[in-house]
């Protein structure tokens, strides 16, 4: 009997507990042992575990083929499941929080009269305003309040938010680059981190 197995690419824990083969795979088949394969244990995560753990599949298959030997296991997918522990922490307190947001708000703002001054933005409006009205003027405001409110709208059209709102299923630039790290952080502790790459560890799977 044929049992397909895909290993789930990331797993996320708030405490220590014991892993089925449910928490780490999606299982199908016929067999009537399904059940019994979703609650298989599969691992119990520990305080020697620190708070990265990776479950390779071929440590899985190796002790399914144990406890069923009359079943035959494929994989599909991820070879390796990425588990991390988060430590329960306290909610941070509003001061802190105002803290951070300011810290934020000004370095932004410091960035962005800086790329201003950096371009000559205000020369830049007021030749603007020369070649259209023929006058010259130190601070031509009709040109000046539409950009600064187009700048701040365009920032947020840009990451795609609005507090927890998106505007769309499209991801934001900063979303894609966080992706992008998580992909080269997880291939680095599955190659650092799996038991299976360490010669002088011991292959266990429970």
């Amino acid at each position: 009997m044929q049992v397909y197995l895909r290993m789930k690419k990331n797993l996320e824990l708030t405490g220590y507990q014991e892993l089925k083969l449910k928490d780490i795979a999606v299982i199908s088949t016929n067999s009537s042992k399904k059940h019994q394969l979703e609650n298989l244990p599969i691992y119990r995560v520990s305080k020697k575990d620190h708070n990265i753990v990776i479950i390779d599949s071929f440590m899985v298959i190796e002790h399914l083929n144990k406890e069923f030997a009359d079943l035959e296991f494929q994989l599909i997918g991820p070879a390796q499941t990425v588990i991390r522990i988060q430590k329960r922490r306290n909610s941070p307190s509003v001061f802190i929080a105002m803290g951070v947001w300011l810290l934020i708000f000004v370095g932004t703002a410091m960035t962005i009269m800086n790329f201003h001054y950096d371009v000559s933005m205000q020369e830049v409006q007021q030749k603007i305003h020369y070649l259209l009205t023929g006058e010259k003027k130190e601070y031509p405001l009709w040109l000046q309040i539409p950009y600064s409110f187009g700048l701040g709208i365009g920032m947020l059209l840009f990451f795609n938010h609005w507090f927890n709102k998106r505007f769309n299923e499209e991801p934001s630039p900063l979303e894609v680059e966080i992706y992008n790290y998580q992909q080269d952080l997880d291939s680095y502790v599955i190659h650092h981190e799996n038991t299976l790459n360490d010669t002088n560890a011991p292959h266990s799977s429970s």
